[in-house]
């Protein structure tokens, strides 16, 4: 299995978007998965995400945010304004998204750089007028998105974006669950490298094209016999996102013998089983399928332990590792009701760890991490 085009897949869109760009096109900067890639993609502009995964930008973020903000939203700032990242470099419009307070003030101050819309997020998902007023936000976004690129975005292409898009998360989905078979040789560093690329795929007929290849050739890999079985608890890993540069918890949990076989976070698993409805209305197909995301910007949000249970049945899961960044509010206090539900409801350990992207608490992580796995072995 050659997993080269996922390892350097970040490196290699580069190439791709100034291909891209080049031939006309316009690109579109993401920090969020509310935001509708179907919709963007119909109006002829290519989404790439811009979530600060690294800590070298920190520094200057601080200079105009809080040090009390989450390290995500810091970083993601430091990026913008430092212009050190490439995909924010190519960026021609922000698509930001009110998911909590600090990202919403953040926005303002990036809203200074490049041309922002700010999808407004209704704060629950039941009831008739949550979906209504999520519906008029993706109108107002399609207004946004046609004065950038001069594409009206018609029913047809929408459609065909939308079957596009379902196909990629089902490939994703598929290998995901073929990588947390107990011979396969994928570990989760692995798997957050193939995850994390969708992210950054510019063209997404090539990109389903590289999934298809890594689907085909892992299930060849896991039909040869007698191959040996992986060691270690099977871990869930769920909370704020990871990536390249935020990846410890994963890297910790590796070098002490336990599996990651699944991240519920929104840079993994999250949403992944919410496929669009092709056959109704495509907006409000399309909005009632991105309302339904389990993130804990929404009260009460039924959806994520559900989304959890299927994921510890599906991937026979032995223990819950819920990861969350220091000053991420929301996700910090769902971490109780999550644990609740976890012990109670599952009959699985938890272990909650609040941490943020440097490397000073590694080693009290290490003792901790080492201390659970040894009770869920």
């Amino acid at each position: 299995m050659d997993l080269n085009p996922f390892i350097s897949f970040s490196e290699l869109s580069i190439a791709d978007l100034d291909t891209w760009q080049q031939e006309g096109n316009k690109i579109a900067g993401v920090y969020c998965i509310y935001a509708p890639n179907e919709l963007i993609r119909a109006a002829g502009i290519a989404p790439v995400s811009l979530c600060g995964k690294k800590e070298a930008p920190i520094k200057d973020a601080e200079q105009d945010l809080p040090a009390s903000l989450c390290p995500l939203i810091k970083s993601s700032y430091g990026y913008a304004v430092t212009d050190t990242c490439p995909f924010f470099s190519f960026s021609d419009i922000l698509i930001a998204e009110t998911t909590c307070d600090g990202k919403k003030k953040m926005y303002e101050l990036m809203g200074e750089l490049k041309p922002l819309h700010l999808m407004q997020l209704p704060h629950t998902q039941k009831g008739a007028a949550p979906l209504a007023y999520w519906m008029e936000g993706l109108r107002d976004l399609e207004r946004f998105l046609v004065a950038c690129s001069g594409i009206k975005v018609t029913e047809a292409e929408l459609h065909a974006q939308i079957v596009l898009q379902n196909k990629i998360r089902k490939a994703l989905y598929d290998i995901s669950i073929l990588a947390a078979d107990k011979r396969s040789p994928l570990t989760a560093s692995d798997m957050l490298a193939v995850q994390e690329s969708k992210s950054f795929a510019v063209y997404p007929e090539k990109y389903l094209a590289q999934l298809t290849t890594l689907r085909k050739e892992l299930g060849e890999f896991l039909n040869q016999p007698d191959l040996p079985e992986q060691s270690g608890p099977r871990l869930l890993l769920t909370g704020c996102p990871v990536g390249k540069g935020s990846d410890k918890v994963i890297a910790i949990a590796e070098s002490l013998g336990a599996r990651i076989v699944a991240m519920e976070n929104c840079s993994g698993l999250k949403g992944m089983t919410l496929p669009v409805d092709e056959s109704g209305a495509p907006y409000e197909a399309i909005a009632r399928r991105y309302l339904q995301v389990p993130c804990s910007c929404m009260t009460p949000n039924p959806h994520r332990p559900e989304s959890i249970k299927e994921m510890v049945e599906t991937f026979q899961v032995d223990a819950i590792v819920d990861m969350t960044w220091l000053g991420c509010h929301t996700y910090n206090a769902e971490s109780t009701t999550l644990q609740r539900f976890t012990e109670t409801h599952l009959g699985l350990p938890f272990l909650h760890l609040e941490t943020d992207y440097s490397e000073s608490d590694e080693e009290q992580l290490r003792t901790r991490i080492e201390a659970f796995i040894e009770l869920s072995a």
